[in-house]
């Protein structure tokens, strides 16, 4: 998405800011529903992407498919937030063994509020809150994230989920290094 505004705005806007340029458009479904046959939306978990598969190329390609069908700007960030909310709404009703009851959402896309709106509309009745509204601040969460696994590594707990990163086994992460004292 982000790209896409980069591309639309001729490189002054970085990030559509709450979602307010890709709300005032229409999703094209028919784009979605073939932009959603791209393999990656079907891989079991574990799976992990970004820019390398959906960077300046995958965007280049969707704006041809967006041009062909003449869709305004708008009508292609509508589409593309529709194609982000549907991904992650079909991942969970395919890979997880129950639909959660809260759904927390961070970082970037978190302060998109047409994604968060278009999620809560996928996902009803689950509740999908930002963390900060659940009372984190998401802009804290990769120093919580680090103090927890530097914690369970003091504790000597497995810092790593094997059922969702694919390792063999379950480990005790990272490594304790004290500080040689000086004998001045």
């Amino acid at each position: 998405m982000d790209l896409a505004v980069q591309h639309f705005s001729g490189g002054t806007k970085t990030y559509d800011k709450d979602g307010v340029w890709a709300a005032s458009g229409t999703p094209s479904h028919a784009l979605v529903e073939g932009w959603l046959q791209q393999e990656f939306f079907h891989q079991q978990p574990p799976k992990s992407t970004g820019r390398e598969l959906f960077g300046p190329d995958y965007l280049h390609q969707c704006l041809a498919e967006a041009e062909a069908e003449n869709l305004s700007p708008a009508d292609v960030l509508a589409t593309l937030v529709e194609l982000t909310a549907t991904s992650i709404v079909h991942s969970y009703r395919n890979f997880l063994p129950q639909m959660p009851d809260q759904v927390l959402l961070c970082g970037g896309g978190s302060r998109n509020l047409y994604l968060k709106e278009r999620l809560r509309s996928h996902l009803a009745p689950v509740e999908v809150l930002t963390t900060s509204e659940a009372g984190l601040n998401s802009d804290f969460k990769e120093a919580i994230a680090f103090a927890v696994l530097a914690y369970w590594r003091s504790c000597g707990i497995p810092g790593n989920l094997p059922e969702v990163t694919g390792a063999v086994t379950a480990v005790i992460l990272g490594e304790i290094h004290h500080y040689p004292h000086s004998q001045a």
